[in-house]
């Protein structure tokens, strides 16, 4: 049996950066969750935010490692399955990938250290610079990976001499025109992510009455941020797709399931594409809707897949549907924003368990809207790997079979498991520790502030109680 090459190595770098994607997305805005978190210990010297913090730079940690070993592989495909593209493209690649390391990774990396070993040991003010500058790090590779991402998505700055890619203008090449909104709708996602883990974590600990005072201050201030965040994300959004429109008409058009070039283009609600019959055989929309959205008018024409050959067609069926589901995800945290809001009257935001287990269930949705983003951002090119300048097809490298193929995407699904499941069972063992509570000898050591009370009840992260261990 023959096996397609290009095609198990298109769905072997999907299934490797879509597993790894849910991590730097979490941990960009975990990053700053923690930096804010000790900037508060810092400014008040309550002890309750030097608490959250440690919690939650627990967690960063094993989220941090999960994301970089994950990540590690995607290099190697370069040079295994790409090896035309990286050749192609080495000259613009390599440097950015470089940069990406130099001055994103090594920042983290050192700063991590004094963020999980120096509490206590460097002064509250330092501890916070370390927070400080691992957040400021996970934006830095955010940038760098954007900025090579878009330039795959509408290449600029460059020429082409002897079939290999020579930078003409670095600023042209990074600041490409789709890369202002796809760093900002990343971002964002990014702090959506961390907020709602944040609040169902929160919301957990709420319903089993666990340092309660404690947890409602976090789901306070994080409800806060995600009833400012959840409609600055959609409008981001919808100035990415004006964007993409401009940029990339045939993404938009798959993502609409428009097949015909035309005005007065409804809304899809749902539909079922069929790219064999180059129609939708059933439509359920909103009329004029996606004209008014995309051309800000009724009667304004949208491009239809049909203006290009079929074999130039993105999978429609993929893009139409990982589309509304990001979408629908959206308009779901944007309601339980704004519900959390209207049951902050007479605090039935923390003593409601509908909405509490509601919170619980929406810790995942920003892992599948940006899953879901990515499918739309990457599927919707193709079949380009570097839009209108190189294929899929001619990306892949030469010698490649199909068996080697799929025998490497096998063992990558079976180590990716373990260290899922290994790496989920210790962040579940974290949460259900819960919080600790500080050594107040340590505490003030370093601050003049009076720290709070220890609890005579708290049984500490070792599971020691303050009698045992006397």
């Amino acid at each position: 049996m023959e096996l397609d090459p290009i095609l198990l190595s298109r769905l072997q770098f999907a299934f490797v950066v879509s597993f790894h994607s849910i991590f730097p997305v979490f941990t960009i805005g975990l990053a700053s969750y923690v930096a804010l978190l000790q900037g508060l210990y810092v400014a008040t010297g309550n002890a309750v935010w030097d608490r959250l913090g440690l919690f939650w730079t627990k967690i960063f940690a094993v989220v941090f490692a999960m994301g970089v070993v994950t990540g590690i592989v995607m290099a190697f495909q370069f040079g295994t399955n790409w090896s035309n593209f990286s050749q192609f493209a080495s000259n613009f690649i390599g440097p950015m990938l470089s940069y990406e390391v130099i001055t994103a990774f090594f920042l983290e990396a050192g700063f991590l250290g004094v963020l999980l070993f120096g509490r206590h040991k460097v002064s509250p003010s330092v501890h916070f610079f370390a927070a400080l500058m691992v957040a400021v790090g996970t934006f830095v590779s955010a940038f760098w990976i954007l900025a090579t991402n878009s330039w795959m998505q509408t290449p600029q700055g460059y020429e082409i001499r002897e079939g290999v890619v020579h930078v003409t203008s670095w600023l042209e090449a990074m600041f490409t025109p789709s890369f202002p909104y796809r760093f900002a709708h990343m971002a964002m996602a990014a702090f959506l992510t961390g907020g709602f883990v944040v609040c169902g974590v929160s919301a957990w600990f709420l319903i089993r009455r666990r340092d309660v005072d404690t947890h409602k201050r976090a789901l306070s201030m994080t409800l806060w941020l995600m009833l400012i965040l959840t409609p600055l994300q959609a409008w981001i959004g919808d100035e990415h797709g004006l964007n993409t429109l401009e940029h990339q008409p045939m993404k938009v058009a798959a993502m609409e399931g428009n097949w015909d070039t035309q005005s007065n283009v409804p809304l899809l609600l749902f539909a079922l594409p069929d790219r064999d019959l180059q129609a939708n055989r059933v439509e359920i929309g909103i009329p004029n809707g996606a004209s008014l959205i995309l051309r800000h008018d009724v009667n304004g024409v949208i491009p239809g897949l049909k203006e290009i050959p079929e074999a130039q067609q993105p999978p429609v069926w993929i893009v139409f549907y990982s589309f509304r589901v990001m979408v629908a995800l959206g308009i779901l945290m944007i309601a339980f924003s704004v519900v959390g809001l209207v049951l902050r009257r007479g605090g039935r935001t923390y003593t409601s368990r509908w909405f509490l287990r509601g919170l619980q269930g929406m810790s995942l949705a920003p892992f599948v809207a940006v899953m879901a983003g990515w499918f739309v951002t990457e599927v919707g090119r193709s079949p380009w790997l570097v839009y209108g300048v190189m294929s899929y097809a001619d990306a892949v490298t030469p010698s490649l079979s199909g068996w080697m193929v799929l025998l490497t995407l096998i063992g990558y699904v079976a180590v990716y498991a373990v260290i899922f499941v290994a790496g989920i069972y210790y962040l579940f063992k974290v949460v259900r520790h819960g919080l600790e509570e500080p050594d107040e000898s340590e505490a003030n050591q370093y601050s003049d502030r009076p720290a709070r009370p220890l609890s005579a009840t708290h049984v500490p992260f070792d599971g020691t109680t303050p009698a045992s261990r006397s």
